[in-house]
């Protein structure tokens, strides 16, 4: 009898873990897909040293955004204010940036913490879906930034530019960040905590995770990476005009769902989401630009795209919603 449940339950770990190794390949696949497609689409301009320059160039600041919004998922939550967020934070950036850079980076971190601990109050405390409470975060930051912008754009110092606007700088930025959140992520108990929280929350509180805690921290870490990125985002723009940061919260959802991120959250969330994921949406962004496709189009293709994406990486059996 031992013997026939062993056969058993080894056939079903056979059946599983194909199903299970395919879909982690998949964003992975989709990536190599879309590059040929439009390599192939574009007669090679594409993979080109100066559009690979470029496309690597948009990927720093949405890469860093994004691993903040990858830890609040992760916990089955959601954070639409990270581009009314770095906005803000990006304009706090270049007004410090004329005293010093050291405080420019400190307020633009600062001024991200903040919002995430407001956002963590009304989510985590008073208990708000934390998609109406980041919704609504959006529009008063949208507010904020177009007020504070309405006479002309909040202009950084000259330096951020002129020294500091080196890509090769910006990419050992980017990589260093990846790095640290990546050890972070997969050898300390964060990960497997925030995992946990996005599988259950009741089952993780009897595991003893500290839940409230744990997301009110993640909020305003993410909020403190966001202010982060708006760094970077001053020394490429150099300035923020009322549209500052306007979408990223959008382009940073699509990207982690063409990584294969399940919005839900969860065991299945993997930390190759976000590498996969930008660098995806960031060359299907390009190559549809290169194949001269206008704004709405392009919304459209991308949306059918997430679309697609998101019914492969939905996480139907745990029955989960968003929190």
């Amino acid at each position: 009898m031992a013997d026939t449940n062993t056969a058993t339950v080894t056939a079903e770990d056979t059946a599983i873990r194909p199903k299970l190794n395919i879909r982690n390949i998949l964003p992975i696949i989709g990536f190599v897909v879309i590059v040929l497609f439009f390599a192939v689409a574009t007669h090679g301009r594409l993979v080109n040293p100066k559009n690979i320059r470029l496309i690597l160039n948009s990927t720093y600041t949405l890469m860093i955004s994004s691993i903040g919004v990858f830890m609040i998922m992760t916990m089955g939550s959601l954070d639409f204010s990270q581009g009314s967020m770095i906005g803000l934070c990006c304009i706090v950036v270049c007004v410090l940036s004329k005293v010093s850079l050291p405080l420019a980076i400190l307020g633009g971190i600062a001024t991200g913490a903040a919002i995430g601990a407001l956002n963590a109050y009304f989510h985590v405390r008073r208990q708000i879906a934390s998609f109406i409470v980041t919704i609504c975060t959006m529009f008063l930051l949208r507010g904020v930034v177009a007020f504070l912008t309405t006479d002309a754009p909040a202009q950084g110092a000259g330096y951020l530019q002129t020294d500091y606007n080196d890509p090769m700088l910006l990419m050992t930025i980017t990589i260093v960040c990846l790095v640290v959140f990546y050890l972070v992520f997969t050898f300390t108990p964060l990960g497997a905590n925030l995992k946990a929280i996005g599988a259950s929350q009741t089952a993780a509180r009897f595991a003893g995770i500290k839940v409230q805690k744990t997301k009110t921290l993640v909020y305003i870490a993410a909020g403190a990476i966001t202010g982060f990125s708006a760094f970077i985002l001053a020394i490429r723009n150099g300035s923020v005009t009322a549209t500052g940061g306007n979408m990223m919260e959008t382009q940073i959802m699509l990207a982690l769902v063409l990584g294969g991120l399940p919005i839900s959250g969860g065991a299945k969330v993997r930390f190759s989401n976000i590498v996969v994921g930008v660098l995806t949406y960031c060359i299907l962004d390009r190559g549809l630009s290169m194949m001269g496709f206008e704004a709405a189009p392009k919304q459209l293709i991308m949306g059918i795209v997430f679309l697609i994406f998101l019914a492969l990486f939905s996480d139907r059996e745990s029955g989960q919603v968003i929190k």
